[in-house]
Parts: C-alpha cells; sequence; structure tokens
C-alpha cells in the first residue's frame, strides 16, 4: 500500500530546511531588535474564537475551516491565522499587566482547506507580529518598516507595498450603506458569493478575485473618501511617517483584507512573480478586537507573511551549499573504535562530522565522503595506527598531510572550528 500525503500538504525535505532556518534566523533576529518576544500558540482553538474575530460573513469561516467535534461535543478548529489566537492568550494569561505595550511574535503553522494550488497549500507556515496597547499611528508605520527591512536584508525586490484605510465603526456604516446601494442593480454580474456579502458585508466584495466582480466595481465610492475625522487624520499621519521613511506606497482603493476585525490601516506587500498568490504579507489594525474576545479596549497592529512564498522569492546565494566539516575513512575495527573516540571530540565541541560504520573499502568511504560534500577526509587504518599517523585530505584541493593521533583531537578542532 502506497500512502502518501494528504491533499494540499507536503513534506519539507532536509534539501529545503537551511532555507527555512535562514528565513527563521534572521526573524528572530530583526524581532529582538524591534523588541518582539516569541509566543508559541497551540494549534487547536475553540472555533468560536475564530467566528466571532475573523467574522461568520467571511470565506474562511464559512468555507476554508478545519472545525472538528471535540469527544465532549465542543467545536475544535485548526488555526487558520494567528492574531486571534494572541489576543485570546494576551487575555487569558495577563499579559499587558506587565507593559502596557506588548508586542508579540509567532512562526508556525497554520490551516485552511483551499484549493491547492502553487504558492497555496492547506496547511502553510506564517511569521507574523502583534503590537497590542496605546499607540499610535506611527506604530504602523513601525510594522511595515519592519518588513521593509526583512525584505531587503532577504534580497528580495520587485514588490509592492499596496495600503487602504478601511475606516471604523463610526465611519463604516455609511459607506456600507452607499456601497450596497451602489451595488443593488449589479447582483446579476455578480458571483454567487458576492450576492449574498452585498446583504451581509458589501465591503467584502471589493476583495473578491472574480473577474466579473471586479467589473462591476468601476466607478464604486471609495471608504478613503468617506473617512470620519480621527480615520482621516490617522491615515495622514500613517503616510506622512512612511514619506519620512522614503517608502513607496500606492493606495488600493480596493484592498479591504478578507477578515472582519480590521480597522483604519490595512496594507499588503504585493511581488510581480506569485501569479494570483502574489500577496508575500499583509496586515493592518484591529482596534477593537481586544475588547470584543473579552479584553480591555485596546487598540492593536499586526502583520502575517507566507514563509512558502518568501522562500520562493529569496536570493539563493543566501543559503550556499551545506558543507561537512570531515569524515572519518576508518578501515578495520581497530581503526573503527579509533575514529569513534575522535568523532565524539569533536562532536562534543559542535563540529559537524561523519564516519562510515559498515567497515566499507576506502573507495566506497571517499565516494560517501563526496556525496557528504566533506571538506576533509580523515583516514586512518592499520598503517596509520603502526605509525601512529592518520592522513588528512584536502577535497578540493586533493593536498594531504600527516597528523600525529596522540594530538588529533586539538588539531583537527584547531583546524576545524570556524573563527569567531
Amino acid at each position: 500500500m502506497n500512502i502518501q500525503t494528504i491533499k494540499g500538504f507536503k513534506d519539507i525535505l532536509p534539501d529545503e530546511i537551511p532555507k527555512w532556518d535562514f528565513v527563521e534566523q534572521l526573524l528572530r533576529k530583526l524581532f529582538k531588535s524591534y523588541h518582539y518576544k516569541e509566543i508559541k500558540l497551540p494549534i487547536l482553538e475553540e472555533t468560536t474564537l475564530f467566528a466571532r474575530s475573523i467574522g461568520t460573513g467571511t470565506d474562511i469561516v464559512e468555507k476554508e475551516m478545519y472545525t472538528f467535534d471535540d469527544r465532549d461535543g465542543k467545536k475544535i478548529t485548526l488555526r487558520p491565522e494567528g492574531t486571534a489566537p494572541v489576543v485570546r492568550s494576551l487575555i487569558e494569561h495577563n499579559l499587558m499587566a506587565a507593559t502596557p505595550l506588548a508586542k508579540l511574535f509567532y512562526i508556525g503553522p497554520m490551516f485552511r482547506r483551499e484549493r491547492p494550488q502553487k504558492g497555496r497549500y492547506r496547511q502553510f507556515y506564517q511569521a507574523g507580529a502583534e503590537a497590542i496597547g496605546p499607540s499610535g499611528p506611527l506604530q504602523d508605520v513601525e510594522m511595515i518598516l519592519f518588513l521593509s527591512q526583512f525584505f531587503k536584508e532577504m534580497r528580495i525586490s520587485n514588490l509592492t507595498l499596496e495600503m487602504n484605510s478601511v475606516g471604523c465603526p463610526q465611519c463604516r456604516p455609511n459607506y456600507k450603506a452607499l456601497l450596497q446601494e451602489f451595488l443593488k442593480d449589479k447582483q446579476t454580474g455578480l458571483c454567487e458569493n458576492c450576492q449574498r456579502r452585498t446583504l451581509i458585508n458589501p465591503m467584502r466584495v471589493l476583495d473578491c478575485k472574480n473577474e466579473s466582480c471586479q467589473k462591476m466595481l468601476h466607478n464604486a465610492p471609495e471608504m478613503v473618501h468617506f473617512l470620519c475625522g480621527e480615520c482621516h487624520d490617522h491615515f495622514e499621519e500613517v503616510k506622512s511617517g512612511l514619506g519620512v521613511l522614503h517608502t513607496v506606497y500606492r493606495i488600493n482603493p480596493r484592498l479591504v483584507r478578507g477578515l472582519d476585525y480590521y480597522t483604519r490601516t490595512a496594507f499588503e506587500w504585493k511581488s510581480d512573480f506569485q501569479g494570483a498568490q502574489n500577496t508575500i504579507a499583509a496586515g493592518g489594525r484591529y482596534d477593537g478586537l481586544v475588547k470584543e474576545l473579552g479584553g480591555p479596549d485596546v487598540p492593536g497592529i499586526g502583520f502575517a507573511m507566507g514563509i512558502e512564498r518568501v522562500i520562493a522569492l529569496m536570493d539563493p546565494s543566501l543559503t550556499p551549499e551545506i558543507e561537512l566539516p570531515l569524515f572519518i575513512a576508518a578501515l578495520g575495527k581497530t581503526a573503527q573504535e579509533a575514529a569513534l573516540l575522535i568523532l565524539a571530540e569533536l562532536r562534543e565541541n559542535h563540529i559537524g562530522a561523519e564516519m562510515d560504520f559498515q567497515n566499507a573499502s576506502l573507495k566506497s568511504q571517499m565516494k560517501k565522503a563526496d556525496r557528504y560534500n566533506a571538506r576533509y577526509v580523515l583516514i586512518i587504518g592499520e598503517d596509520e595506527l603502526k605509525s601512529g599517523k592518520a592522513t588528512l585530505r584536502q577535497m578540493k584541493t586533493k593536498e594531504q598531510e600527516e597528523l600525529p593521533l596522540q594530538t588529533i583531537g586539538e588539531t583537527l578542532l584547531e583546524k576545524l572550528r570556524p573563527p569567531i
């Protein structure tokens, strides 16, 4: 029986891991410099967490969540996104007691039962950050700046920053009513989902990827022209801050994001090379979410970034070919025992080393060293044991030297330890 991965899921194979390690290490380095602290969240949450925060009229809640009945009858869901779980944890553990502004980040898998396609999987990995607590428009700017710096250090170019303001509960109802009126006589041109959205949440129509729906939106009213005074001023300050940092952006009046909790600033970083799945990172402000989930009435802003999409765009030169510092070719039982001691000493000092435990021929072991991309091969056989000297071969230059076995560990550590 040939068992394969479930549709929409994939293995991340060993040859791919160096790219993942590089991305995660850079993210942690940058998050530390921006004073964000890591939080690790459960993969499973109560379904009501996402229904209350994301919105029952969204595609995620209606069609895309992996939801199950637990044995006690409670509905649980594989997390489709990270913001709501972070807010739940912040409230549950009173994380704002230590600092008024909680700055948290996470890295891990998310799950949505979408149609699998290039750049989109049903289990996918995201890195995200949330800044929750008293903050102003410059907090929005800082979060966008973080992503700008990350993409620069990843050497990812040809990205476009798109922004919009989606208003707040004070100014949004009037805009929704205007949009509903605009869409009222266009129902026949809208897809089935958007016909329903027109009644429930007309702003979700703006986010539809269906070409016929987008055609129907020509000359649709734009939220930026109907902002209340506070939302208008907030958005102007965000744009001013980005101007100070010389960050290029464009206003996209149809950018509303797919989650109901967003308010005011919404943004997306898009690539020229990803086709339909061209959004690399996205986020925005959610000033009412913490209160909605039972916490204090404090604002928040966050982003999420698709790690698979970043890896697809990253500069390949950032992850050079993996090299094994040393392979030990031991010939015979006594030589293998001597090699085992050397191997243990090197590994205790965190030096990468490998040997063959099958007592194969020297030719076979040299081939294995090539497959491991070994920098050096240490050859130990009966002759070397008798003379008290092992042969060290530099694999690229083929140069060889003899090393006294009595001080072999110390010599190899000096030669193989990376410079500080």
